[in-house]
């Protein structure tokens, strides 16, 4: 009797990942979208000799690489959701899967950079026109990508639940998002130096779009490093966050928290852990409901000790 009601009490740590995610179709889109375009580029590129077209492509491919890995930490996420040598659920794959993502973004924008740079230093001829082409082609693909990744929780990140770590926000989905929105700002860029370079001769706003195209990307990068860094390093939860919960629950001079930890599980999972001593010990079930009052976590563990300080 006593095994199946341990049986009965295991409960999931799945927490929906077993299902496909919106952001799993979308990276597959546009995957296809992107690959199509690469092999476009660098075909005709090859037929034609441009050089201007087949690094494009070579460009496009590198962001296909970089949209494939964050397609994979969904199906893979996914398939081991269930598994149990993961403690706490594969919540931290998605999040692992845009953390790999912000650091393809840093090291593209550190190619940007160096590249600029030495176009700066060492100016070449530019065909403009069939420049000015590829770049339309570039914006207009990066243009229907972004329109397709783009969500809502992308841009209401502080719209949801209590906790800080609650925020239904897919850092995978962002990862995969911010490489085509940066792919669409280097055509944009782009474009504007190249008409400029045409019109009046200023062939040095190529190189120096290209720097300021890649702070700008440097930025969402860094951006992406901190908020999934943080929940990859179980950081604790805010203060204010800690101080929610400690309120509530000693509210009643009976009750005092002696432990807390408060972290994320992944992107819009969030966890607790609290260890209470009471001169009027109540069920673990009291402390969640009291918890649940001023936080949304999707995992809640209670240890609760009296006076003496004997665990109940």
């Amino acid at each position: 009797m006593q095994r199946n009601n341990l049986q009965r009490s295991h409960h999931s740590h799945t927490f929906g990942h077993d299902s496909k995610r919106p952001g799993e179709a979308r990276t597959l889109i546009v995957i296809a979208i992107t690959s199509s375009m690469m092999i476009v580029e660098i075909a005709t590129g090859i037929a034609f000799g441009s050089m201007a077209l087949l690094a494009d492509g070579l460009h496009m491919g590198s962001h296909a690489v970089a949209l494939a890995i964050n397609a994979f930490a969904y199906i893979y996420a996914r398939r081991h959701a269930k598994d149990r040598r993961y403690s706490f659920g594969t919540g931290k794959v998605n999040t692992l899967g845009g953390y790999t993502g912000a650091v393809l973004l840093a090291v593209f924008a550190a190619m940007m950079i160096f590249e600029s740079i030495s176009r700066l230093l060492n100016p070449v001829d530019i065909a403009f026109n069939q420049a000015i082409l590829v770049a339309t082609l570039g914006l207009v693909v990066n243009g229907v990508s972004v329109f397709i990744l783009d969500v809502d929780d992308l841009h209401n990140d502080h719209s949801h639940g209590h906790h800080g770590h609650s925020h239904h926000h897919d850092h995978n989905l962002k990862s995969a998002y911010l490489h085509v929105l940066a792919d669409a700002l280097t055509s944009l860029l782009a474009i504007f130096a190249l008409l400029i370079g045409k019109y009046f001769g200023a062939i040095w706003m190529d190189p120096l779009m290209g720097i300021v195209g890649a702070i700008l990307v440097t930025r969402w990068s860094v951006g992406l490093l901190k908020s999934t860094s943080a929940i990859l390093l179980d950081q604790q939860g805010s203060d204010a966050e800690c101080w929610k919960v400690r309120e509530v629950i000693e509210s009643d001079s009976k009750h005092r928290i002696v432990d807390l930890h408060l972290w994320g599980l992944g992107s819009g999972i969030s966890s607790c852990i609290v260890s209470i001593v009471s001169s009027d010990p109540q069920t673990p079930d009291y402390y969640r409901e009291k918890i649940n009052e001023v936080a949304d976590f999707q995992h809640i563990t209670v240890e609760v000790r009296n006076s003496e300080n004997e665990v109940l």
